[in-house]
């Protein structure tokens, strides 16, 4: 059926959510009908609101709560004709009498809607595991407006003086503990795993934990919150003690909950509609459930991950969004479909910003899929230029072909730029060969003749063709003094700053009159500062017959993943 015939027949759509896939797709189905009725029923108070600026919010830094609101009922009505309506609770689907059950939480009433089209944007809920002891005033969930405020009130009282644990090391809980850092007050993050932002790899969040420390946040890494206790004698007062299984004790004003987010999917179970293994509702290309006249966006939803095709979750806006569009185009008879999702995301934590796109090392080998990885640490624009500052960059690509998987970057300026250009040439399926020819802008204060984009993609070149082999960061503990040399060719300040044990000086720029002093019964494995001089002493090397790989990502890669050093 054609778009035109499609708005002439009056179809009633229900909404079953609002903030980004439920408004998106009932925006976009009134721009395509103006005939339809469309009805919005959102459970909370505000319809269309920015989840992603909650944090900065309870921190001060958004100072008005209204900048949070995206749209207001009142304003969706007026511009879109919609009927929007808050407060309400959809209790129940009835599929086959296409009908849901709605209850006014304002008054208790209820009553029933029919549908022709039935959209579920339900969205996900913070995960608050049942852990003694959790139920307390000041243990703050990380939702809506309403909790971002409470978040705001208390630590408008604090004054900067207090105590706060944040349980999770995920982007919510990272964005919490900046906040309320800056706001002057003692933090510690708990994350149950070895590392947080799970979804970059252990070198990568090192980072991140070397930032956290520097900027006096307390870290405890691999130690679940077990239980929350009520202060005992002798013990600080405070809302609560935050016990690990480890058996330490945390002394809290404030706890803030950020284990991240699961599907609110049970509208869709209780209605038979086929869930996911991670609990979602599973859809097809056109957003559409397991019931024809049903269609799902947003956190609610799994999607195919682009590089895997594994069913996952991606509890993002900007898919989200975009979902809603592809629902109402769907409804409305035009050709659409929501493509794989990549996970593209970015996160700033104090001075640094940490992005990424793709999968991660450890999604590759859990899947099954075999990768080759580079790091570098490049400029953000041009070293002569006032300003430049490294990037920790990480690409992964496929061996044989070099197709893009997936890329990391941490860096205190210029990541977001070179994570979007990634991402791109992750979804257009370039590989790193691409990447090293790519046409990208430059001038001093933005870039450098050859991006940060292109050296990744170089680097990686020089590893498909056999120019170079690599050792990563995590292999040299594994290394036999044996059967194999680490060379350090830095300079002579860098050496005096640290190094690896076990490794003998000679800086690259004298390579050359010593290579007769070096061994060639042992494989050498040569590292510098980043990994670029380590490559060209390795192509010096290996050139005069020596067996010779180099350090991927150098001394400051192994540095601060082995959690030897500063940060960037």
């Amino acid at each position: 059926m054609s778009p035109s015939k499609t708005s002439e027949r009056r179809q009633r759509i229900l909404i079953v959510g609002g903030v980004a896939g439920g408004a998106s797709a009932a925006a976009r189905a009134r721009r395509l009908s103006e005939s339809a009725e469309i009805v919005v029923l959102e459970r909370g108070r505000h319809v269309s609101f920015a989840n992603c600026g909650l944090p900065y919010f309870a921190g001060g830094e958004i100072a008005d709560e209204g900048d949070l609101v995206v749209q207001t009922p009142e304003r969706l009505r007026a511009r879109f004709n919609l009927d929007v309506r808050v407060r309400s609770e959809v209790l129940g689907i009835d599929r086959e009498a296409r009908r849901v059950r709605v209850r006014e939480l304002d008054g208790g009433r209820e009553y029933e809607e029919s549908y022709d089209a039935l959209v579920l944007a339900t969205g996900s809920a913070p995960v608050a595991p049942r852990i003694p002891g959790r139920e307390n005033p000041r243990h703050f969930l990380v939702r809506d407006i309403p909790d971002a405020a409470g978040i705001a009130r208390w630590l408008e009282a604090a004054a900067g003086v207090g105590r706060v644990v944040v349980v999770g090391g995920g982007y919510i809980g990272l964005e919490m503990a900046e906040q309320v850092r800056g706001r002057g007050l003692e933090v510690a993050v708990v994350e149950g795993q070895e590392q947080v932002m799970g979804a970059l790899d252990a070198e990568m969040a090192a980072w991140l934990h070397a930032e956290l420390r520097e900027q006096g946040v307390t870290l405890c890494l691999g130690d679940p919150v077990a239980s929350f206790e009520a202060p005992g004698a002798g013990e600080s007062a405070g809302a609560s003690i935050v016990v690990l299984r480890s058996g330490r004790r945390l002394a809290a004003d404030a706890v803030i909950l950020g284990l991240g987010v699961k599907p609110e999917a049970s509208l869709a179970r209780e209605a038979g509609l086929d869930l996911g293994e991670w609990g979602g509702i599973r859809v097809n290309e056109q957003m559409q459930t397991s019931d024809p006249g049903i269609w799902a966006v947003g956190d609610v939803v799994e999607v195919r991950d682009g590089v895997s095709g594994e069913w996952m979750l991606l509890p993002l806006a900007g898919p989200a969004n975009r979902q809603g569009r592809v629902a109402a185009d769907a409804i409305l008879g035009r050709p659409s479909r929501y493509r794989q999702s990549w996970g593209t995301a970015v996160l700033r934590l104090f001075r640094l910003t940490a992005a990424c796109t793709g999968a991660s090392g450890r999604r590759l080998q859990r899947a099954g899929i075999p990768f080759e990885s580079v790091h570098v640490h490049p400029g953000s624009h041009a070293g002569y230029y006032p300003g430049a500052e490294s990037i920790a960059l990480k690409v992964l690509f496929a061996p044989g072909t070099g197709r893009l998987l997936g890329a990391q970057a941490v860096g205190r300026a210029g990541v977001d730029k070179r994570m979007d250009v990634l991402a791109t040439a992750l979804q257009a399926g370039m590989t790193v060969h691409d990447l090293a020819e790519l046409e990208l802008g430059y001038a001093p204060p933005f870039g450098s003749a050859k991006d940060a984009v292109n050296l990744a993609g170089m680097a990686a070149q020089n590893v498909l063709a056999g120019d170079v082999g690599q050792v990563q960061w995590d292999e040299v503990a594994g290394l036999d003094p044996a059967a194999s040399l680490l060379l350090d060719v830095r300079g002579e300040a860098e050496r005096a700053a640290g190094f690896i044990a076990g490794s003998r000086h000679l800086p690259v720029d004298q390579l050359r009159e010593h290579v007769a002093e070096l061994p060639r019964d042992r494989e050498l494995v040569a590292y510098c500062q980043s990994g670029q001089r380590s490559y060209v002493a390795a192509r010096l090397l290996r050139q005069r017959g020596f067996a010779v790989r180099h350090l991927s990502g150098g001394y400051r890669t192994w540095q601060v993943a082995c959690g030897s050093g500063p940060g960037p």
